[in-house]
């Protein structure tokens, strides 16, 4: 069973919704980045979206995309990024971890060496948000064939017509797009996204996350209880950025108060105000 396979069993047996927390591999810089992503599980995020920085990330809103241009100034690659999650694995052998990004530094890289490479890593499940499922089978065969999951996008215009196709290759979970649009931006209502739950449960017996415009506390424990998760990006990217100086270099502090964000979202999936 895989991490992923065996986090979302281990989620359903407390009872309760995963936190998915995302930051962007490298920001602000290798040794903070680095910081932040060994800090997470024990601030309470469940499974863990690491982006992987890209001069051109479309799909992002404004937040996100400048996080990928401060870790790119500060020598981020996709490389790196495997190598931190190499890193994290030292510590940690059970917290699952996605890359999330564009298709363009893995297709530069050498799809059969990078699925050999992330898996080496420790990379649980991918994220490519501009490959369409037309035309994923040149990346999900060979994660696939190397253990790694393939996480499909779905979203409000999905419809059941095309849900079929969209998750013919998907494993791991389903990540729900709760908006139509760019990361950062307003978020749907509750019951626009229990209606969509629960149309997708119709369709697919994967796990269902749900991200986009999640920024509080309330709005987890929200979703919390219609799906199988919360995913929370441009929030946690936004504590990033508010914890840098004039120049973009981390201040004190901040590791910790992105970490405390972190926990006060979980505590809310826990039924409780203390972090485990």
């Amino acid at each position: 069973m895989s991490r992923i396979a065996q986090r979302f069993a281990a989620l359903k047996a407390e009872g309760r919704a995963g936190l998915v927390t995302f930051i962007t591999a490298g920001d602000p810089d290798a040794a903070t980045g680095q910081a932040l992503l060994e800090g997470l599980p024990g601030a309470g995020a469940d499974l863990i979206e690491l982006g992987m920085p890209f001069s051109d990330p479309m799909a992002d809103g404004p937040v996100i995309q400048a996080s990928s241009i401060r870790a790119l100034a500060n020598g981020a690659s996709l490389v790196r990024t495997l190598e931190m999650v190499r890193l994290f694995r030292v510590r940690d052998q059970e917290t699952p971890i996605i890359l999330m990004g564009y298709y363009n530094p893995i297709y530069a890289h050498g799809v059969p060496a990078f699925c050999a490479e992330a898996a080496s890593a420790g990379v649980d499940g991918l994220i490519i948000v501009d490959l369409p499922p037309e035309e994923a089978e040149e990346l999900t065969v060979p994660a696939h064939a190397q253990g790694i999951d393939f996480i499909f996008l779905t979203a409000p215009t999905t419809d059941d017509a095309r849900l079929p196709t969209v998750l013919a290759g998907a494993s791991g979970f389903v990540y729900y797009v709760s908006i139509a649009g760019i990361t950062g931006t307003a978020s749907a209502s509750r019951e626009a996204i229990a209606a969509a739950v629960e149309r997708l449960h119709r369709h697919t017996s994967l796990p269902i996350a749900v991200g986009f415009g999640l920024k509080s506390a309330a709005q987890v424990a929200m979703v919390g209880g219609l799906a199988d998760a919360a995913v929370v990006g441009s929030a946690i990217v936004q504590t990033v950025a508010d914890g840098l100086d004039a120049g973009g270099r981390a201040k004190p502090g901040l590791v910790d108060d992105v970490l405390t964000f972190v926990g006060s979202l979980a505590a809310g999936l826990r039924g409780s105000t203390e972090q485990d």
